[in-house]
């Protein structure tokens, strides 16, 4: 087991990463309950894996359960889905000092982490999540949020979770595909300031992949003290620091919007894209060298995750996705701040992009 602190001013809380956490949740929740019951939003398919488990678990503790089961897919993080989960929980009488759960992957915490945000002004809640993505990424750093028709993430809140409870054996039931695409944002940190930690994932990505407990604790380990590191110096992204986070995400986005946010582009297969153009873009300015940007697109390769906008198959041009870029929650005053490389792990916040460029860029890359 391995208990990483994230130390945000006013709001810490723990990760615990460990084998079996969720058949131990009820224990590992019940110092962060209230009463007797709790309330557990998930989807379809992580209830039909983990349902059962975690509520024995529960009930072992003396806390029953009550469940509200969503669809699978992106196109749950709706205004539909938020108005459905903030009616139950006032239904269920939640109050503003209670936790509620999230189970399930980053769709599920992000929905119900903006529902927690607003009930009663803002309640607890408690991220369990169940893929690798949201293991290292999403149910850390306390980013909620819907989509909408204009773009991924416009509406949301920052909302710290109380605890967040990560079980390796729960990527167990997942498609590889999945897995894969929790992947990208496990080497996005190598990619952003720990060369070592990129060289590792070189050397161990298949190991990881294949479900070998050491390698799988020791990335989410990494990962998620790593996100807790860059989240506590800048919790709402204030600074920059926390910015460096959204690593391959812009170019991901677009890719994201253009495939109408389906399950054609899962969210980590488009950052794992992104990265290879954040990386190429970079060394077309002449800012890293273009074997570094080659080694990471070979990376991403090897490991299975898309590395080409042709693979994509997408009808549009570079001017179409720059378009869907002009949406991007860092727009500021008319311009959109990138994230670009020097190197393999240094990542940094360029303000001074040229996105005439970058959608000339672009269209070389759709027919690479």
């Amino acid at each position: 087991m391995a208990v990483i602190p994230v130390a945000i001013a006013g709001a810490p809380y723990d990760v615990v990463i460990e084998e079996g956490a969720l058949a131990r949740a009820g224990a590992l929740c019940r110092p962060f309950l209230r009463k007797d019951t709790v309330a557990v939003v998930t989807d379809e398919n992580v209830a039909g894996a983990w349902r059962e488990t975690v509520a024995a678990s529960f009930a072992a503790q003396g806390i029953a359960s009550h469940w509200l089961v969503l669809p699978a897919g992106e196109a749950t993080k709706s205004w539909e889905n938020l108005a459905r989960v903030v009616d139950w929980l006032l239904h269920l009488e939640v109050e503003r000092k209670d936790n509620i759960v999230a189970l399930g992957g980053g769709v599920i915490g992000d929905l119900t982490g903006f529902a927690a945000s607003m009930v009663k002004r803002g309640c607890g809640f408690i991220q369990m999540p169940t893929t690798l993505l949201a293991q290292v990424d999403s149910s850390v750093g306390g980013k909620t949020a819907i989509n909408t028709p204009v773009g991924k993430n416009l509406v949301g809140a920052f909302h710290q979770p109380s605890l967040v409870l990560a079980d390796p054996l729960s990527l167990d039931t997942l498609p590889l595909r999945d897995v894969r695409a929790g992947y990208a944002e496990v080497v996005k940190y190598g990619l952003i300031d720990d060369p070592e930690f990129f060289f590792w994932c070189e050397a161990n990505a298949q190991c990881l992949l294949a479900g070998e407990a050491d390698a799988r604790e020791h990335a989410i380990a990494r990962s998620v003290a790593a996100k807790a590191r860059i989240v506590a110096a800048d919790e709402k992204e204030t600074t920059g620091v926390r910015a460096l986070l959204n690593l391959g995400h812009t170019f991901g986005h677009a890719l994201e919007a253009q495939c109408g946010f389906s399950d054609r582009l899962l969210h980590g297969e488009g950052v794992a894209l992104g990265m290879i153009l954040a990386a190429r873009y970079s060394a077309r300015l002449g800012l890293m060298h273009g074997q570094d940007a080659e080694r990471v697109a070979a990376h991403i390769a090897a490991v299975g995750l898309p590395a080409s906008l042709k693979a994509l198959d997408i009808d549009c041009d570079g001017q179409t996705l720059k378009n869907h870029m002009l949406h991007d929650k860092k727009m500021d005053a008319g311009t959109l701040p990138f994230l670009l490389m020097r190197g393999l792990g240094q990542t940094f916040l360029a303000k001074d992009v040229d996105l005439a460029d970058v959608a000339a860029f672009l269209d070389e890359e759709l027919a690479r």
